[in-house]
């Protein structure tokens, strides 16, 4: 059979002006960033691409391809995916509950032999999914303040105390922080964000002191005083800042970063990979690669605000809003200005899982920006 009995010359046409239609600036971006985590990861391997920096490679230019796939996916697919790919989600969340891989004492895997995943992961996309077709579906008014609000909060909820039950804090922040920012965006009441916000910080104390794991109020206590316990619960934040402040402006040089290379710094390869990156290559080299995460969330937020849907909108928003998460939280961790949580820097941290899960939703903002001007059918709130 010839390859045009298989695809029509219309439909190939209509491939390569969808191809062209790719932000091709932004997935430039997003390999640049790549690159740079691949970078470190050489370097504190001692100048060998084992057994990191190669891995890393492959697993991006995996995800490269996929999201470029992803990018041809008509938004109307992605919109009929949207509370499957949510229930999916929340049922493997729930089956972690019962037959979860339980791994340094949290329960956060699926388990099938073949492949081992965290559905918080699939999550993470869903709810932005979700929460984008409900809202699509609602005027303004409704959007702004209505008993129509108890539905996405029971949507980001959910999620949010099953993967916080595991335990994995981190993600479970990431998750309230996505949905949250989704519902903002869809323009919820600034009343309700002020009552949220006060609220929110005003449950601070007691979740502390009653809600939390031992282990995760010890962080706490140890991001409010480090040098308590120098070399035992506050050794991850002193010794990222001492990478941090001893690189200076211009850094210490490629490879030459004593923290890091004589293994002082910990977990330099996947979460303190910035601290890496600061006593390398200085403040120049971190302001360069934030520059780089700035210019990907800027084209990110550009082709949400090109889409002609509410949910291409709201979509896009939202990914950008887990990335941009990502980002903020690992920053502050780093610099001691947020507990320590697990969360890594995405794109440039060494781990497949977390890298899989931002590519795909790049490829919904790259979907968003190609189909821009397709007509998603309006329905009404969680019945389209």
């Amino acid at each position: 059979m010839t390859v045009s009995a298989l695809t029509r010359p219309g439909e190939r046409d209509r491939l390569v002006v969808k191809f062209g239609q790719i932000d091709w600036p932004f997935t430039i971006a997003l390999c640049l960033i790549a690159g740079s985590g691949a970078l470190m990861m050489f370097s504190v391997a001692g100048s060998s691409w084992e057994p990191w920096a190669a891995a890393h490679l492959f697993r991006f230019g995996f995800c490269l391809v996929l999201m470029v796939g992803l990018a041809l996916v008509d938004l109307r697919v992605w919109f009929a995916l949207a509370y499957p790919v949510y229930a999916v989600g929340l049922l493997l969340l729930v089956a972690v509950e019962f037959v979860g891989d339980t791994r340094m004492g949290a329960t956060r895997w699926l388990d099938l032999g073949f492949i081992s995943f965290q559905p918080s992961e699939i999550m993470k996309i869903g709810i932005v999914l979700a929460l984008a077709r409900f809202y699509h579906g609602l005027s303004a008014d409704d959007a702004r303040l209505s008993w129509w609000l108890l539905v996405p909060a029971a949507m980001i909820a959910a999620p949010v105390l099953l993967v916080a039950h595991q335990p994995d804090l981190g993600t479970a922040v990431l998750i309230a922080l996505t949905g949250g920012s989704v519902v903002v965006l869809a323009g919820l009441s600034w009343k309700i964000i002020g009552t949220a916000v006060i609220g929110g910080l005003a449950a601070i104390p007691p979740m502390v002191m009653f809600v939390l794991h031992d282990y995760q109020r010890e962080r706490v206590l140890t991001f409010l005083n480090p040098e308590k316990d120098p070399s035992g619960s506050g050794y991850h934040i002193l010794q990222s800042k001492i990478a941090l402040g001893s690189g200076g402006f211009f850094g210490k040089g490629y490879g030459l970063g004593s923290q890091s290379q004589l293994n002082f710094l910990p977990e330099k390869h996947t979460d303190f990979i910035f601290a890496t990156l600061a006593e390398e290559f200085g403040f120049l080299g971190c302001a360069s690669v934030l520059a780089l995460f700035a210019a990907v969330v800027f084209m990110a937020l550009r082709a949400a605000g090109m889409a002609h849907s509410h949910f291409g909108r709201l979509a896009a928003a939202g990914v950008t809003a887990t990335f941009t998460a990502y980002i903020l939280i690992n920053g502050a961790m780093v610099m001691g200005l947020a507990p320590v949580v697990g969360v890594p820097m995405p794109l440039m941290s060494y781990g497949g899982t977390v890298m899989l899960t931002v590519m795909i939703g790049f490829g919904l903002v790259q979907s968003v920006r190609v189909h821009r001007y397709s007509e998603v059918t309006s329905g009404k709130g969680a019945f389209v």
